[in-house]
């Protein structure tokens, strides 16, 4: 049936006329929606064309009742409004303030003006190329505008909405360089610039903080001030490779909206009034949960979904017959006057097969939590310099950095406060050797040291970013008097410690990343790669944890790299995907002094002499790893000779070096490089065939370190041995035979196997020489990370009930549906993750408490994925070997608490006799824990949840082992292959995770003694589904909102 124009006079159909460019026509999701208009048969649609818009006066533009009308490049706006201004139609979109959009800065004045959150931000307007401003300041990692400073990472953005490069400027603390964000060029939207640390000087910017928002992107449209649409998708920021389906379109997942974000969908639509519009969120956890706006892109459509080209069509013509007939009904329709429903997308094929070599799931039981604890990989040797200076131009530098006061303590850590220091050693020391004879001992040591110093900072890959640490300590002072009868202090000496090394290697990322692919495909036993999708759909709760050592972030880099299938460098990975908590994985805590206490035991039994005659000592006194061996002492004598033997190898190379470099005097001095630190990617060939040291090394930092290890091992004036040198003579000696056995030292096999057999039986019991030592020691260090793990399962049984009860409550009327109650999107009381304060599962579930915390979540009426509500929680710990021994000391002889009234140990006997012979747990040895749910029995059946414990030794030394005095088999890349994991409970075993929590939890941290929440670096989104978080679905009235 025809309708009555109201708005023309006449009886016929409402005019709508479609004047925007012939591209944005022509585009699918506009062609689907004025189709369903059409379909509606209420409406005439006309559509202007290019020829029109551009080139007729308005005069003769078709007379419509309502517009569509929006900017693009090339387009008209002024024309357009001059048309709206003579024809008065309804516009959907408004025209003048579409002039908004064009400049980003007046974009984030609109929407601060309508209470619209967006990131800290600063503006800098030039008025040509390179113009000198007086309230800009550019330094190393921060830049200062107005005299707010924003720290690195930060973005820059061209004012200029239609230039769409916009850069990400990282901390040398990560690496430095610069990331290039771009519209979608075949399969990339960014580019990363290793090299590029300085920001543009070429117009006007605005500079933003960094917004941590665990690798997603979250665009949302509105169609009117009542109806938004979510989609999430894999943010350009971390690798830029945009993931496409197998029709080529970019894949997003719809989410649903917090009531905030949906507040904040209904001022933009407002403000700008524009009615279809689309923004960009950035959903982060600074302190507490909040969700940002970045950009206002005007008018937008979804692309590829039927059901919000269903819902768009039905709000838009309500918007038409609203305006235009009100006098008409604009119910919907029972059915909709169109045949067309959205394809059925392929099931995953690998959901329901059971795939990888990690304990095979029952049919009934969903995996429901992944917990790692991870050793960093294949790293540098550590080392550390320690000398007293006396040089003027030194103490001047450490009073410059140190606020000018005589006693204090300088940190150098900058790259500019390193290149003060640099220029000053350069100035200080030779770079060849004097060769003068009248030169002390104490003065050849010196400069040797001073020369190291130097040879470290010109070298820059070892003491940069993440891995540098320079320290300036007075020792020494004097009492200068002033005129007035008055003095003060000055030093005349000070002590220098320079820390370096411990940088991981090509190999440690090799490493890394593959194990983050075994992951994937393994420790995932009903998803298998499926966990891509699970984990882009929201539905894969990923957060990544490690301490502050460089090796150590880098390797979770990695990890995540080869995880989740990233591409490109590390730095926008670490930046984007990992957390740094210190606190949890750093250090040894508490257990510093019986660390020393074992340490000093271990020395005296390889010395004693009732060893050496096979007597027995008193028991236990050691219960891991292969023993001291019986001639220990002859052995530590031959270490020493051996290390000599070496040292004095590579000091030939080293002076050879020397001879190169007086030769090359003349050249120039390079600045000191401040990204050198994360190594390269791959081995360099070329520093082979020229038969230098593998990565960065110098011979003379190479024999230094030698050097260093003969002279700590040895005491030539006491006579005396120090035994806690013998895990570090391991450790460079594997190195060296791994990664530079192009240098054939001689006599260095021999070393690698007298040193391993004594490191066999130090390394493993320096956490403690008995069991109940072990379990004392782990304590201390693991407590916290202890008391994170259980927090992380019972949080994950917390969901599960809380899924439960929502799912229950649609049947019930009884209960209170979570969408009733308060709106915690406004409230602020966020809760920060981990801070479950039930101490029992005895203890009710409070799912109001549990709601508390944020959650973003997969939309299931527009997914268009099977199983919507299933989630995996993924917790990734990366640290060092103190936190891996202590971890399993505690998981092995927890039992031997007087609290567990002869409890057996979570551990089988089969895994516990494998664990006394481990002699080592290497790079990459890791520790996993998963929880699975058997869903045929009842919520408090204490076999609800079951733990699943495995570990692997790390990466496998075998190579490394001659075989009847023939060479060893290493790898061309010098990577070493990390080994399957080893079950820690016998096959059919069933533990509980009450029975883990009882065991654990007197080792653990309460959950009350974490402190509140930090703004963390950066955030891992929460995938799970929460039903009280209504999300994009056809709403057209303004409560819909609530």
């Amino acid at each position: 049936m025809e309708r009555q124009n109201d708005g023309s006079g006449g009886g016929g159909k409402i005019k709508i006329g479609v004047c925007v460019m012939e591209k944005k026509v022509s585009c699918s999701p506009m062609e689907q929606i004025l189709e369903r208009l059409r379909a509606f048969g209420e409406f005439e649609i006309v559509i202007f064309g290019d020829k029109v818009i551009l080139e007729d006066p308005i005069e003769s533009w078709p007379v419509c009742d309502c517009l569509i009308a929006f900017y693009s490049s090339g387009y008209p706006l002024e024309k357009a409004e001059k048309y709206a201004a003579l024809r008065r139609p309804f516009l959907v979109n408004e025209l003048d303030p579409q002039y908004l959009l064009h400049d980003r800065s007046r974009v984030y004045e609109h929407l601060k003006l309508f209470g619209v959150p967006v990131p800290t931000y600063a503006v800098v307007r030039r008025e040509y190329p390179n113009q000198e401003l007086n309230y800009f300041v550019e330094q190393d990692d921060f830049i200062e505008i107005h005299g707010k400073r924003f720290c690195k990472p930060f973005v820059e953005k061209p004012i200029d909405g239609d230039d769409h490069n916009i850069m990400i400027y990282y901390p040398s603390s990560a690496g430095g360089g610069m990331k290039e964000l771009f519209r979608k060029v075949g399969n990339r939207s960014s580019e990363f610039y290793p090299d590029v640390r300085k920001v543009r000087r070429d117009g006007s910017y605005i500079y933003e903080e960094f917004m941590p928002t665990g690798g997603t992107d979250v665009k949302v449209y509105t169609v009117g001030p009542g109806y938004a649409h979510a989609e999430a998708r894999k943010s350009p920021v971390v690798d830029g490779v945009v993931m496409r389906n197998s029709d080529g379109k970019e894949v997003r997942y719809p989410v649903l909206l917090t009531p905030a974000e949906k507040q904040i969908a209904r001022n933009i639509c407002q403000a700008f009034r524009q009615a279809v519009c689309g923004f960009d969120l950035l959903r982060c956890d600074l302190g507490e949960a909040r969700s940002y706006v970045c950009d206002v892109n005007g008018w937008s459509f979804v692309k590829s979904s039927y059901k919000y080209y269903d819902d768009a069509a039905c709000i838009l013509r309500k918007m038409f017959l609203d305006d235009k007939a009100p006098h008409i009904s604009s119910t919907i329709p029972a059915n909709l006057p169109w045949k067309v429903s959205e394809p059925v997308q392929p099931f995953d094929a690998v959901r329901g097969r059971e795939r990888g070599t990690v304990g095979i799931s029952r049919q009934s039981e969903e995996l429901r939590c992944v917990i790692a604890v991870i050793r960093h990989g294949d790293r540098t040797p550590k080392q550390k310099v320690k000398l007293k200076v006396t040089e003027e131009k030194l103490l001047k530098l450490m009073l410059k950095y140190n606020g000018g006061k005589s006693r204090a303590e300088a940190k150098l850590k900058s790259a500019l406060q390193l290149q003060d220091l640099l220029d000053a050693t350069r100035i200080l020391v030779p770079r060849a050797r004097s060769g003068r004879e009248s030169d002390s001992d104490a003065e050849i040591e010196h400069a040797e040291k001073l020369r190291q110093v130097r040879a470290v900072l010109e070298e820059g890959g070892h003491f940069s970013g993440i891995y540098r640490k320079v320290q300036l300590k007075p020792s020494n002072w004097v009492h200068v008097p002033k005129s007035n009868g008055d003095g003060e202090e000055y030093p005349i000496e000070a002590l220098m410690v320079l820390k370096y090394g411990g940088v991981l290697t090509h190999a440690g990322r090799k490493q890394a990343e593959e194990l983050g692919r075994y992951f994937r495909n393994n420790m995932y036993p009903s998803e298998g790669p499926g966990l891509l999708r699970l984990h882009s759909t929201y539905r894969h709760d990923l957060k990544i944890y490690s301490s502050d050592e460089g090796r150590v972030q880098m390797s979770a880099a990695a990890f995540a790299k080869g995880l989740l299938d990233l591409e490109g460098e590390l730095t926008p990975i670490l930046v984007s995907l990992v957390s740094k908590d210190s606190s949890m994985l750093d250090g040894l805590q508490d257990g510093t002094i019986e660390i020393n206490e074992a340490k000093a035991r271990l020395h005296d039994i390889i010395l004693s002499p009732k060893v050496a005659n096979g007597e027995p000592l008193e028991f236990p006194w050691m219960v891991d790893g292969a023993g001291v061996p019986p001639n220990a002492a002859k052995l530590l004598t031959n270490l020493a000779q051996l290390t000599k033997e070496i040292t004095a190898q590579v000091k030939m190379l080293s002076d050879d070096e020397d001879e190169e470099a007086a030769t090359n005097s003349d050249s120039p001095s390079h600045p000191y490089d401040q990204a050198k630190a994360l190594g390269k990617t791959a081995i360099d060939i070329d520093r082979i065939a020229a038969g230098l040291p593998c990565g960065s090394e110098s011979f003379l930092l190479m024999f230094a370190r030698w050097k260093k290890l003969e002279r700590d091992l040895y005491n030539e004036r006491k006579k005396r041995f120090d035994t806690t040198q013998i895990p570090d003579i391991y450790d460079s000696c594997k190195y060296d035979l791994l990664h530079n056995s192009h240098l054939k030292l001689n006599g260095l096999s021999d070393l690698f196997r007298v040193s391993q057999s004594l490191a066999d039986g130090v390394i493993p019991n320096e956490y403690g020489i008995n069991a109940k030592q072990k379990l004392k020691i782990g304590s201390k260090i693991a407590r916290r990370l202890l008391g994170k793990i259980l927090i992380d399962l019972h949080n994950t049984r917390r969901e599960v009930a809380a899924a439960a009860g929502e799912s229950n409550a649609f049947h019930d009327p009884t209960i209170v549906s979570s969408s009733k109650r308060k709106d915690r999107g406004n409230n602020g009381d966020v809760k920060n993750e981990g801070f479950d304060r039930s101490s029992s599962n005895k203890k009710s579930i409070d799912l109001d408490d549990l709601h508390k915390e944020t959650k973003y979540c997969l939309d299931p009426k527009y997914a268009n994925v099977m199983e919507p509500e299933r989630r995996v929680r993924t917790r990734l710990y990366f640290t060092s070997e103190s936190h891996i021994h202590s971890l399993m000391n505690v998981l092995r002889y927890c039992n031997f608490d007087e609290s567990m009234n002869g409890e057996e140990s979570l551990v089988c006997k089969n895994a516990l006799d494998r664990l006394f012979k481990t002699r080592e747990l290497d790079y990459m040895s890791y520790i996993v824990l998963r929880m699975f749910e058997n869903t045929e029995v009842s919520l408090e059946d204490p076999e609800r949840f079951r733990i699943e414990m495995t570990y692997s030794h790390g990466a496998d030394i075998s190579s490394l082992q001659s075989k009847h005095g023939k060479d060893s088999f290493l790898s061309d890349d010098h990577t070493m292959k990390i080994m399957e994991p080893e079950r820690l409970q016998e096959v059919g075993s069933y533990l509980t995770l009450d029975k883990f929590d009882k065991m654990v939890r007197p080792f653990a941290m309460p959950a009350e003694d974490f402190p509140p929440a930090t703004p963390s670096q950066s955030l891992a989104v929460r995938f799970c589904k929460d039903n009280g978080l209504q999300g994009a679905r056809l709403v057209l009235s303004p409560c819909s909102l609530s």
